[in-house]
């Protein structure tokens, strides 16, 4: 792999992909890796388990899909049944590989674990240890998650109730701020981990 756009989206694909070490990402699929090869990404995924288990290694173009997409797009093909023509399939390194057509997928939605695990990677800073923001978080309602954060005035913690539905993206890049808008403060008088309520849930 020579080519710096291919490395590029190669790294962020796979470090995108790391959650799904430690969880399945259809059930009964789990990673196994995610092999560089020029001008697409692979992605191996083991199917079954025990001696029942065969490893597919999924190939997808990078100029067809958006590397947000794929976790979705491996869940709806390993979530059903699917025909490949026998030009989409090969074998490498004893795996069945199969090249994946994005425009006829339609990706399936992330499970309330990775949308919640997406927030708070967003929000956790490696480097904010000593004074960090987030500081703790509860899963309520089905695609509801409080979030316990610091406030910038120092007057404790605010708890943060959002939606896991939709995208998430742009709350997380501005929750710093809207914490502090005083008008959305309520108290919190049946929740003993923060000070102040917050009520993003239709923002």
């Amino acid at each position: 792999m020579t080519d710096s756009e291919d490395r590029e989206q190669q790294a962020a694909i796979s470090r995108m992909l790391f959650y799904y070490l430690n969880a399945p990402i259809a059930e009964g699929c789990h990673l196994r890796g995610v092999p560089p090869t020029p001008g697409a990404v692979r992605i191996a995924v083991r199917a079954g388990e025990g001696e029942d288990s065969e490893t597919f290694l999924y190939e997808i173009p990078h100029d067809t899909a958006a590397p947000g997409n794929i976790p979705g797009m491996l869940r709806a093909v390993l979530s059903g049944t699917q025909l490949y023509s026998s030009g989409d399939v090969g074998d490498v390194l004893g795996m069945t590989l199969i090249r994946l057509r994005p425009e006829e997928i339609v990706p399936a939605p992330e499970p309330e674990e990775g949308q919640a695990l997406r927030v708070l990677l967003g929000l956790s800073d490696p480097g904010d240890d000593e004074d960090p923001f987030l500081i703790g978080f509860l899963m309520k309602d089905v695609s509801l998650m409080r979030l316990y954060v610091r406030r910038a005035d120092g007057a404790g913690l605010a708890g943060v109730d959002i939606r896991l539905t939709g995208e998430t993206t742009a709350l997380t890049a501005s929750l710093s701020s809207l914490i502090e808008e005083e008008e959305r403060h309520r108290p919190a008088p049946d929740d003993p981990h923060c000070e102040v309520l917050v009520d993003l849930t239709n923002w």
